[in-house]
């Protein structure tokens, strides 16, 4: 499995063998150095692609043996922008996964209770979202979730499992947290970018030859441009003969605690 320990486990070995034959190298310290560049290096990107599963695992796709596939918004819940896309899963029958910020819950928790109320389901996307989110300590960062469960559990009633990490970013200190508080890391397997999308045409052509059986897909509810495309995206995936359902329900995940 390609995760931290069997990286850290194969860097060790790495530089043992490099040891030994070090005379045939003509030296130990510029081997070691490369090897070791490539270790931290893919560290790095571990943290960076969640679809690694490198620190933890999270739920990046649903099950590959049907035309069925799932979307997700994070942010929110944004007012003037989330309830356009409530209206368009309405009309559109399609149920989704908003993974919303607790701090965006003040003065929003009608949002929340609409989104909760037409089916949709509510998952942990941190409390403050906070920009140094991913250099917090464990104990911070588990306090921080715990704060949008709150939240969460005062307006609607229910404490999310789900959780989407900040940014996406994953990390040893979050690994823990997420541990300790008993969620279920989940992910995407395409992520739409809408957020620096200029020209909704490029977007849904570029969405539109990404849908593939399992894949759940990353949007924002707090983006107007997320809005115009939605209902072009839902339409030419039914056409496809693709079915909606929610994230939690693709992958048989229980939702709330």
């Amino acid at each position: 499995m390609f995760n931290f320990r069997t990286i850290t486990i194969a860097w060790i070995l790495a530089l043992a063998g490099l040891w030994l034959i070090r005379g045939q190298l003509g030296g130990f310290a510029w081997p070691a150095l490369a090897v070791s560049w490539l270790y931290f290096s893919t560290l790095v990107l571990g943290c960076i692609f969640i679809s690694w599963n490198f620190w933890f695992p999270s739920v990046c796709r649903g099950p590959l043996d049907a035309k069925r596939i799932a979307i997700s918004f994070d942010d929110g819940p944004a007012a003037g922008k989330t309830e356009k896309i409530l209206d368009i899963l309405a009309a559109e029958q399609v149920p989704a996964a908003f993974f919303c910020i607790g701090r965006n819950i003040e003065g929003n928790a009608d949002l929340l209770r609409r989104i909760d109320a037409e089916g949709h389901v509510i998952g942990n996307h941190s409390d403050s979202h906070h920009f140094w989110f991913d250099l917090f300590s464990t104990k911070k960062m588990l306090a921080d979730l715990q704060r949008m469960d709150e939240r969460c559990h005062l307006a609607i009633g229910k404490r999310p499992r789900l959780f989407r990490p900040p940014y996406g970013v994953t990390n040893p200190n979050l690994a823990r947290a997420v541990r300790s508080g008993g969620y279920v890391s989940m992910g995407w397997s395409v992520r739409s970018l809408d957020t620096v999308a200029k020209d909704p045409d490029a977007l849904l052509n570029k969405l539109a030859g990404k849908i593939h059986p399992g894949a759940i897909f990353l949007f924002h509810d707090t983006v107007d441009l997320t809005a115009e495309v939605l209902p072009r995206f839902i339409r030419l995936a039914k056409e496809k003969g693709y079915a909606f359902e929610r994230p939690d329900r693709l992958t048989s995940i229980e939702a709330y605690a």
